[in-house]
């Protein structure tokens, strides 16, 4: 069995860090309303509703959450439900595409973080079938809460194009990319701090605005 020593992360720190979560999510709504506007009611007109796309996800402690994206995909009930077909893009709508590729369509998800379902840092939340996979190291990364972005975000952030090519692309996610991002995570646990999510925040914002 695998053992980890976790650095403490004190009852102050955690307040600290909800705090900032709901200070950073409220203010990038306000901010971001126009936009958010606008995607919806492109969506909306393109493809139809909803145009939100929730679907059950593994947080904190090991608990189920429906986590929100703008819809980028034709309408599947299974993939709600928490189906994944690594690598599969045929669903994909045009404005899903550019939605996508900018990651807007992530944005919603500032409101898994007001509710507490969520941080603006920390390892991304999976779907049960992948969590199933190595249920030991998931459990030490369900001890904080998932985030928006993280390390495994930023060297990821072409995931999708990497698995589309792949010969066979849950092998490839199953055992290679899934391992990595769970040292990622590992380490993210490891070693969180306010001053870590600040860097990654940061490391985040360049990547989507200047890559």
């Amino acid at each position: 069995m695998l053992t980890f020593h976790q650095t403490p992360f004190s009852y102050s720190c955690h307040t600290m860090k909800r705090f900032f979560d709901l200070v950073i999510a409220i203010l990038a709504l306000i901010v971001l309303m126009p936009l958010l506007l606008i995607v919806a009611l492109l969506i909306l007109v393109t493809d139809g509703s909803p145009v939100l796309f929730r679907q059950k996800r593994v947080g904190l402690n090991g608990r189920y959450f429906h986590l929100h994206k703008f819809r980028t995909m034709s309408r599947s009930k299974e993939a709600e439900k928490g189906s994944f077909d690594a690598g599969d893009v045929s669903r994909v709508t045009p404005l899903g595409r550019l939605l996508r590729r900018s990651k807007i369509d992530e944005l919603p998800q500032l409101i898994n973080v007001i509710i507490g379902h969520m941080s603006i840092v920390g390892p991304r939340p999976e779907i049960g079938k992948w969590v199933d996979m190595y249920p030991v190291r998931w459990s030490y990364v369900h001890t904080v809460r998932p985030g928006i972005t993280d390390p495994a975000s930023i060297i990821y952030r072409n995931e999708e194009r990497i698995l589309a090519e792949a010969e066979d692309p849950e092998a490839v996610y199953r055992d290679e990319v899934l391992p990595h991002k769970l040292s990622l995570y590992e380490a993210y646990v490891e070693n969180q701090s306010l001053l870590q999510d600040l860097k990654i925040l940061y490391r985040t914002l360049i990547v989507v605005l200047f890559k």
